[in-house]
């Protein structure tokens, strides 16, 4: 009886174990802009992509010119990040997407202004 115990707790270990790796497998990466990069006019980027939630966005640039912040719906409408916004620096950012929308801008003084900043929904 305790044989058959410990074989239904390593099935359900190993089946939890497959779908978190499904899971994964199904994530995709987009480049945000294309082979352009991160740069001005990138609010129409996301315009007929489909996101999930797990995906992730690659962000290059030029980290000595831009940066990528994560702002809410108000940062992102006013272009202005919150005292808590992550800012990424590295000019190669590799940011995973959450269920809901997810905003995204470039504080550097005018840049955001310019239309240096995405809204991306993931399902």
């Amino acid at each position: 009886m305790v044989q058959g115990r410990c074989s239904a707790v390593a099935a359900t270990v190993l089946l939890c174990c497959l779908l978190l790796h499904f899971e994964v497998a199904q994530s995709a990466s987009f480049t945000v802009g294309g082979r352009g990069g991160w740069t001005f006019n990138a609010a129409a980027w996301p315009k007929g992509k489909r996101f999930k939630a797990g995906d992730t966005l690659v962000f290059n640039y030029n980290p000595s010119i831009h940066n990528v912040v994560a702002v809410n719906r108000a940062g992102y409408k006013s272009c202005k990040a919150p005292k808590d916004a992550k800012v990424f620096k590295s000019g190669k950012d590799q940011i995973k997407l959450k269920k809901g929308q997810n905003f995204f801008i470039c504080n550097y003084i005018g840049h955001c202004q310019a239309g240096m900043k995405i809204a991306v929904t993931a399902a």
